[in-house]
């Protein structure tokens, strides 16, 4: 009887997922990484997939979602528990951000802002004080977070940061303002980077709050419509010394953060780019032209055939990238060329796969131009196409062409 309901079940996982897995790296997985998948893609079947096109449509951030993320370990996977986290390794952490991209682009950035670029920074340059306060109620979903680095008039030269620090008694004044900020307008806490009067770059943590910080939504994308994005606007909010975090100074701060987050995106990406496929996949064989499925004509079984390849090729780099993370050996330009890699592959996926649906690929019955327009934003943040390109650039030759 048990051979019986295994066979059955193998032969359900096979329809439902075909060729998600072409070069078996599931084998590769340990058990706490296949019930991590699992419990995951789960989830996002039931509490993502069937209201995600809807709140897409709306332009509205689900924000019920964000304590089922806690609930299923998505805030901070490979952070301890004591401080919140899940204990898990960084390919779990990975194979977390894949399924839930899977579902969508923005409630994948929902947890990784949370778990990369709040959580982590606290955990790794804050104070044993700061992260008993923080950590467990972010990690709980009890407090939502966001990151500030970015500027209005400084994106990819973080460095050129206009954002302030100035001393005033036992504290700081903060003024300036953030750009592009995901989640920041339902943010309880923002980490976020200014200039000391040294120059040197800090990381402190504005609770929402405190006077004369505030945090305007921004309107009109049309891209990563179901992820509530803002500014941070600072004007002389005073920062208590207790909300420093004590353990950083410079760009190496922002930038270990991003690195963190940059890696989950590059595990993500590939989720986007397994839905769109799968879904060509599955219409390719039930649309019928010319007498017989659009899978069986030349031109179709080339671009399932190219897909997939390119999916396999992303799925081993990232499964690579995490074995270097588990021994701490991963470089902040290996995960670019991952994050770059894999990004631009989901985003030619998701094109191929649209034009394989033709009209049907427009409609939001399916999900493949809500991926198409997410991935267009994913290309950019967190570093963009070009500067990742020059990162390995720079990596492979030792010479810097942002000077």
């Amino acid at each position: 009887m048990k051979d019986t309901i295994d066979s059955s079940m193998k032969s359900v996982k096979t329809d439902l997922y075909q060729h998600h897995d072409y070069y078996q790296i599931d084998a590769l997985l340990s058990e706490d990484h296949i019930l991590a998948r699992d419990a995951v893609r789960a989830w996002v079947k039931k509490e993502v997939s069937p209201i995600i096109e809807a709140y897409a449509e709306k332009a509205e951030c689900p924000e019920h979602l964000f304590k089922g993320l806690a609930d299923i370990g998505a805030f901070g996977p490979s952070l301890p528990v004591k401080y919140g986290g899940g204990g898990m390794d960084e390919i779990a952490y990975g194979i977390i951000m894949l399924e839930l991209e899977r579902g969508d682009s923005g409630i994948r950035s929902m947890a990784s802002v949370q778990g990369s670029l709040v959580m982590y920074p606290i955990y790794r340059f804050g104070s044993e004080e700061q992260k008993m306060k923080y950590l467990p109620k972010l990690g709980s979903g009890e407090y939502i977070g966001c990151f500030g680095l970015t500027e209005p008039d400084h994106g990819s030269n973080p460095g050129g940061m206009v954002t302030n620090l100035k001393k005033k008694g036992d504290g700081y004044l903060l003024n300036g303002a953030k750009m592009w900020i995901t989640n920041s307008p339902i943010a309880d806490v923002a980490v976020v980077w200014a200039k000391d009067e040294d120059g040197a770059i800090t990381g402190v943590i504005v609770e929402k709050d405190m006077e004369g910080f505030s945090a305007p939504e921004i309107h009109g994308k049309w891209s990563l419509r179901a992820s509530i994005t803002g500014e941070l606007v600072f004007e002389d909010v005073y920062i208590p010394a207790e909300n420093v975090l004590p353990g950083v100074k410079g760009l190496k701060g922002p930038l270990s953060c991003l690195s963190k987050a940059r890696y989950g995106i590059a595990w993500g990406a590939i989720g986007a780019a397994l839905d769109c496929y799968d879904t060509a996949l599955r219409y390719s064989k039930q649309r019928e032209q010319f007498g017989k499925p659009i899978a069986q004509f030349q031109l179709t079984q080339k671009k399932l055939a190219e897909m997939v390849t390119e999916i396999t090729k992303a799925q081993l780099l990232a499964w690579r990238l995490g074995t270097l993370a588990n021994d701490g050996n991963a470089s902040p330009a290996q995960i670019s060329m991952a994050k770059r890699n894999n990004v631009h592959m989901a985003l030619e996926i998701a094109r191929e796969s649209r034009q394989i649906l033709g009209g049907m690929g427009i409609t939001n019955e399916y999900p493949i131009m809500r991926h198409m327009m997410n991935l267009e934003t994913v290309l950019t943040y967190e570093g963009t196409h070009d500067i990742h390109l020059l990162i390995t650039g720079m990596d492979v030759t030792g010479l810097n062409a942002f000077k």
